[in-house]
Formats: C-alpha cells, sequence, structure tokens
C-alpha cells in the first residue's frame, strides 16, 4: 500500500462515526427516541440493562447485536481520549516474542526518528537500539534479538519528528516485556472479546481505552483479541486503502496494551477474511486478500518460525497466511484455532449486496456440515495435542464451528461433536481420516479450556471436563449480556471488561475484570472489580 494513502489513513477518524455537530439539531431525548423508532431498538438506562442482563433472542445462524441495543449511541469520531492522544501521534505493537526474539511494530502518523534503549533493571538500559527512521503512515518491525529466554525486559522510546531533526528527543514512559517463560514460572495474560468500534451503540471508545489500560495494568506477557475487532461490513468502495482503515483504527486502541504486551489477533465472523470470500470472482475475493493483507502487514502476526507452529500455507495475492498458530509458554500450550479461511462453506455473516441479497435463504439452506477448519488444521492441532506435555492446554476460536450461538450448547454437533442437529449424516462419513471430533479431542488431550467470543457476554460452562469461556466485550457501554439465552447453563454476567489469566504451577486462577465508564460506576459496580473468578488445576503430567 502506499504510505501517502496509509499516513492519511492513520490520521483520519473512523468513517462509521459521524461527530455530534454534524447531526441535526435536536435534543438528546429526542435523538435517541428517533433511534428507537427507527431502529427498532428499545432504550433503557445501563443500570436497567445491567439488572435485566438480556440482549435479545440470539437465534442459531449469523444473529448480531445491532438491532437489540439497549444504550444510547456513541455520537462523536471513533478516537482515543485526548490525554492519549499520544498513542495516535505513535503506536507500538509487540508481537511474536520468544525464548531469544520479539518484534516491534511502529507506526508514526508523521515522518519520525526513534531510538529504544532496552535493559533488565527498570531505569537501566544497556542497549540501545537507533536511531531508527519511522516514515509517515509506514509501518516499521524491529526485531530485537539476542535476548535472554526467562527474563523480563524494560524498554523506553524516545522519539521526535524529522522535521525537527537535531531537536531533543521526548522519552515515552517505561515499558516492558517478558521472553518465554521457563516451566514452572509463573505469568499473565490477558483477553479481550469482540471491540466492534463500528457499531457506536455497543463500542464506546473511551471505555475500550479505558479497558485496555486496565488490562495493560495487569503487566500481562501476551493480549489476545478473540476476534471481530476490524470489521469491513460498512465498507461501502471496496479498496486496498479502505479496508485497511479498521486495522488502522485498531493501532492506537491496541497500542495501549500492545506496547509492553505481545497481540495475538484472530479472525471473527465480521473481519470477512475467509476462504469462502477469496474462492468467489466478485469483490469478495478482494475483500479476503485486502483484510489479510492489511492485518499482516499493520500487526506483528505470527507464522510457523521454528518457535512458534502453525499455519504454513501462502496464498495468491495474500501471501502467507498466517492463520492458526501455537506455542508453549511456562506450562501452558496454547492454540489459536481460525474458524474462517479453511472453510470452502460460507460460516457466518456474508459481505455485501449478495450477502444482503441471499441472507435468508442461507441462513435456512446452511450446510453446517460444510462448515469447518479444514483437514490441515485438524491434523495440525492433533499433532499439537498429542506432543505436548503441557500441565495447561488452552485453546482459542473465535466461536464453536465459528457461527450460531451458545457454548456447550452447541458443542455436540457436526464436526465439532460428531451430531448433526437433525440426525442427517454421520461423522465418519463427514470427516473421513478424522480420529475424533474437535470436542472429544480436546476431552482426550485434557485440554483445560476453550476460549471463544462472538456472543458478546461473559459465561462460564463446562462439559466433560473442558471448560467453555464466553469472553466479553471491552467497550459496551451498554453493560449488557447479549444471547445469554443461548445458554443454558453456567455463570452468565453481563459485559464490559476483560479476562486475567494468571497461570501458576500448581493453578491457574480466571478473573473477570468488569471496566465502566467514570459516569457509570456505582458502589456496586466499580471499575477493575472482579465480578467472577474460578481455579483450574493442571490435567497433563
Amino acid at each position: 500500500m502506499n504510505p501517502e494513502h496509509l499516513s492519511e489513513l492513520s490520521a483520519k477518524p473512523n468513517p462509521f462515526y459521524l461527530k455530534a455537530t454534524q447531526l441535526q439539531p435536536v435534543d438528546r431525548r429526542h435523538f435517541l427516541g428517533l433511534l428507537a423508532l427507527t431502529c427498532g431498538w428499545t432504550m433503557v438506562s445501563a443500570a436497567e440493562a445491567e439488572k435485566k442482563g438480556k440482549g435479545g433472542k440470539g437465534k442459531s445462524g449469523a444473529g448480531d447485536d445491532q438491532s437489540r441495543a439497549r444504550g444510547p449511541s456513541f455520537q462523536g469520531e471513533y478516537v482515543l481520549p485526548e490525554a492519549l492522544a499520544e498513542f495516535s501521534r505513535l503506536s507500538v505493537v509487540l508481537g511474536r516474542a520468544s525464548d531469544k526474539t520479539v518484534t516491534l511494530s511502529l507506526l508514526a502518523a508523521e515522518a519520525m526518528e526513534a531510538v529504544i534503549e532496552l535493559g533488565t533493571t527498570p531505569g537501566k538500559y544497556a542497549r540501545k537500539i537507533g536511531p531508527l527512521t519511522l516514515p509517515k503512515g509506514e509501518p516499521v518491525e524491529v526485531v530485537v534479538d539476542k535476548l535472554t529466554a526467562n527474563t523480563e525486559y524494560f524498554y523506553r522510546l524516545q522519539s521526535r519528528f524529522l522535521k525537527a531533526s537535531g531537536g531533543a528527543f521526548t522519552a515515552r514512559p517505561e515499558c516492558r516485556f517478558a521472553t518465554q517463560r521457563a516451566p514452572g514460572s509463573s505469568f499473565i495474560f490477558t483477553i479481550q472479546g469482540d471491540s466492534h468500534p463500528e457499531r457506536p451503540q455497543s463500542s464506546h471508545p473511551d471505555l475500550y481505552a479505558r479497558t485496555l489500560q486496565a488490562a495493560a495494568a495487569e503487566r500481562p506477557d501476551f493480549h489476545i483479541c478473540i476476534g471481530d475487532d476490524f470489521s469491513v461490513d460498512k465498507v461501502r468502495t471496496v479498496s486496498p486503502a479502505a479496508l485497511a482503515q479498521p486495522y488502522l483504527l485498531q493501532r492506537p486502541f491496541l497500542g495501549l496494551i500492545g506496547q509492553q504486551a505481545g497481540v495475538f489477533l484472530m479472525n471473527g465472523n465480521h473481519e470477512q477474511g475467509s476462504l469462502f470470500n477469496y474462492q468467489q470472482t466478485d469483490e469478495r475475493r478482494d475483500v479476503a486478500v485486502g483484510v489479510q493483507k492489511a492485518r499482516n502487514r499493520l500487526f506483528p502476526t505470527v507464522g510457523p518460525d521454528g518457535f512458534y507452529t502453525g499455519c504454513d500455507e501462502t496464498l495468491k495475492d495474500v501471501g502467507p497466511l498466517k492463520t492458526y498458530c501455537a506455542w508453549t509458554w511456562g506450562d501452558a500450550l496454547f492454540v489459536i484455532l481460525d474458524n474462517y479461511w479453511h472453510s470452502p462453506t460460507l460460516v457466518d455473516s456474508g459481505f455485501g449486496e449478495k450477502a444482503k441479497a441471499s441472507k435468508g435463504d442461507e441462513k435456512k439452506n446452511r450446510d453446517w456440515w460444510g462448515i469447518t477448519i479444514g483437514d490441515a488444521q485438524y491434523q495440525w492441532f492433533k499433532r499439537t495435542l498429542e506432543t505436548s506435555k503441557a500441565k495447561y492446554k488452552f485453546v482459542f476460536a473465535h466461536h464453536v464451528l465459528g457461527s450460531g450461538r451458545g457454548g456447550v450448547d452447541e458443542a455436540d454437533l457436526y464436526e465439532w461433536g460428531g451430531q448433526g442437529k437433525r440426525g442427517e449424516g454421520t461423522f465418519k462419513e463427514k470427516r473421513p481420516g478424522w480420529d475424533l471430533p474437535i470436542h472429544q479431542l480436546m476431552v482426550k488431550h485434557k485440554v483445560n479450556v476453550f476460549f471463544q467470543g462472538h456472543d458478546h457476554l461473559y459465561c462460564q460452562q463446562e462439559k466433560d471436563g473442558v471448560i467453555y469461556q464466553e469472553v466479553p466485550m471491552p467497550s459496551d457501554h451498554g453493560y449488557i449480556a447479549y444471547n445469554e439465552d443461548r445458554y443454558q447453563s453456567g455463570k452468565k454476567l453481563p459485559s464490559s471488561g476483560y479476562l486475567r489469566v494468571s497461570v501458576a504451577p500448581q493453578q491457574t486462577k480466571v478473573d473477570y475484570v468488569r471496566c465502566f465508564l467514570p459516569k457509570d460506576e456505582t458502589k456496586d459496580a466499580r471499575h477493575g472489580m472482579v465480578a467472577h473468578t474460578y481455579e483450574v488445576k493442571p490435567r497433563s503430567a
């Protein structure tokens, strides 16, 4: 992509939003009433929503929350709060941390110079990298090598605008990162659900930033995004620049935590990166190519490199696909699955006018056995689980089957559980060469927790010893438990917040940390409070 285009986009607000001044003059009460009448939304207060905790009927298939919003729409540009504007001018996202290296991705809105100072003691920097030239709007990846395993590093970034060359560098606050933890070590990682910044009724930029800052304060080794963070559903003109916009929008936000915790990205259905789209001959192919190229260019995504294993497939016009991956950290195995890039059948929501025209037919006539993670990903997943000696095994995907609603409620179905909903087909017939359905494979190899998103609430369930953990939204200022009727068991709570997972040799603790805007806090709803917690014991020797 042309650097000028990137720089223009990086400085441009999200086109999905309008400033309040662009709206017709109307008082807030009247405005919300018009929204309710026009869109069919039910408007209640955050307190009422919290109490009720319901987000509408989550029907099977490609449903979403857009028509069931319960809170007022956010008005204005989806940008960082003014106090954090520096992270829009220069964002830093870490990735691909290993035992010996880490990659820093730097993206500057204006041409800059930067120096990285690095050491193993806070405030003492024995190593200097740079000066580095950061072109306007062009991401620059810096691979920091010759690191020591099982070590926490501290670094300081200093920068200045090139037009002020010769002037003093300005130092950012010190940040940290860790290299691969040794067995027996303790560490923290964090997880966020579907941030959906394109939805003003269920995503507030100030709350999103507040959530990411709270997660960063945990000093996690890495942060996992479960998908639906880079929706292109509202893109009307398909071009590389337009498809890169959601990724550029997220850079400063994810930089709040990514400057000191490696960020792992996962595809959700709204990213529209899928094999089904790629195989089309119309604009959907351009979408699939554009979004995956933007992802791999603008974030330090993971591919098989000797430390990480995973997808080694290369596609024309995309390059290395870099979808599913696995790695070991301390006593834990981490496995990220991709629901979309390996299924020739449409998995969930489609893209564009053709998708709208056929939406009803696609849901009614959906080939659920056709939805698949693919033979290559399945066999890799099987080998990864059966060869791991880790005490803990954590598996992540956007959702069971990548579609539908629910956790254990869907885990018996199709390639995930081996059963057709109405008895159609058999697992052996539909998946020749597969030993077991995915759920049974996780049971056999003692997976501790399967983490998923898609449904926009917190819910912890268990089936056959495997915990199914639905991850809440980080930015929902309506504080809703969407789709809770699709979860017939388990502990259910509304958004917003993130998961903090504390891994230790004898036990792992999972905490749901709630996040609120200051105006919405009460004595019973405090920003940073732990709303639910549970312990996970090792299941593998």
